[in-house]
């Protein structure tokens, strides 16, 4: 079990590592912007790509907000669970928000075993939706990143295939696992595939990091003005090399 923590969590370093290259190729920052990373718990993932600027960490965990603006200084902003976030328009240069949208369901964590698999996907296409908006009302441009459902492994069980299954079938299976596999979790993850993200950010363009060969997450950057550089979107290896589809 220690082999498979250790593998993984290699594995996701070098993902975020080749993430913030992206990042930092399509946004050059300067210390006056204002940059919020949304749902960043304490801010270590953000602080990691190097940026320096004027950084909001925003997150539903207050304990969690509380340590970054202590550790890296930045300033602090506890989240409502549902509802409009507490920003006003284009407030920010920059929005970056990485592996977060998959958990906007409008279902808490304590009520996803219990919510049955049909309305669970219909509240989370209405939650997200939501949230995509609010992100572009905030932002004058932004950096949304999420896992690909079509990707084999899923990455909030690290188990083959249950990204491809119902909520009610992963619900089953996570009862299940969290009784033996070394990666317990619980069922709050709604994924997104290039159609979802395209309807959540239509002036979005899409930038896809890939593994083995496969779509491994799916990135979407807006608004329209950064996707009319090039035509046509871009695949990201973990290597860092891009190839038009």
């Amino acid at each position: 079990m220690a082999l498979i923590v250790a593998i993984v969590g290699r594995y996701r370093r070098r993902a975020r590592a080749r993430r913030g290259e992206l990042f930092r190729s399509l946004f050059v920052i300067t210390p006056d912007q204002r940059v919020l990373d949304l749902g960043s718990e304490d801010g270590t993932a953000f602080h990691s790509l190097g940026v320096e600027a004027q950084v909001t960490i925003a997150d539903i965990d207050a304990e969690a907000v509380r340590r970054g603006a202590e550790r890296y200084g930045y300033e602090p902003s506890v989240l409502p669970e549902s509802g409009r976030l507490p920003f006003s328009d284009h407030q920010f240069d920059v929005v970056y928000c990485s592996s977060v949208i998959e958990h906007v369901t409008g279902i808490s964590k304590e009520q996803t075993f219990d919510v049955r698999g049909p309305e669970f996907r219909i509240r989370a296409c209405e939650t997200q939706q939501a949230f995509a908006n609010e992100i572009r009302r905030i932002s004058k441009r932004y950096f949304v990143q999420t896992p690909a459902r079509s990707f084999p492994v899923e990455s909030h069980t690290w188990l083959p295939f249950v990204g491809w299954l119902s909520h009610g079938v992963q619900t089953k299976i996570i009862k299940g696992s969290n009784r033996w596999w070394v990666k317990k979790t619980q069922p709050d993850f709604h994924l997104l595939n290039s159609s979802d993200m395209k309807r959540l950010f239509p002036d979005a363009r899409l930038y896809y990091e890939r593994s083995a060969g496969m779509v491994k997450s799916i990135i979407a950057v807006g608004p329209s003005r950064l996707a009319e550089l090039h035509e046509g979107d871009e695949r990201i290896g973990l290597h860092g090399k891009r190839s038009r589809h």
